[in-house]
């Protein structure tokens, strides 16, 4: 699912930066705090600007509302 929403928010031209849990020396720890912030499962984890938007539901639900192209503008992610 992580390449599905990775696919679908760059198609709008967004710059994002990705952590692959699996492969950074804190990745246990970073995934427990997702955890305690409300993200289950931990990932993916999706933040637009500083904002936690939660997975990959959370995100979908955004895009089929039509509300993730404004979520994007405003965190200055795109341009359009």
């Amino acid at each position: 699912m992580s390449h599905s929403i990775q696919t679908l928010i760059s198609g709008f031209g967004a710059k994002m930066t990705v952590y692959e849990l699996d492969q950074l020396s804190n990745g246990q720890e970073m995934e427990k705090a997702l955890k305690q912030m409300g993200c289950n499962p931990s990932v993916p984890a999706v933040f637009i600007g500083e904002q936690l938007i939660g997975g990959a539901n959370q995100v979908m639900t955004l895009q089929v509302k039509n509300q993730l192209t404004a979520l994007l503008k405003r965190a200055g992610a795109i341009w359009v």
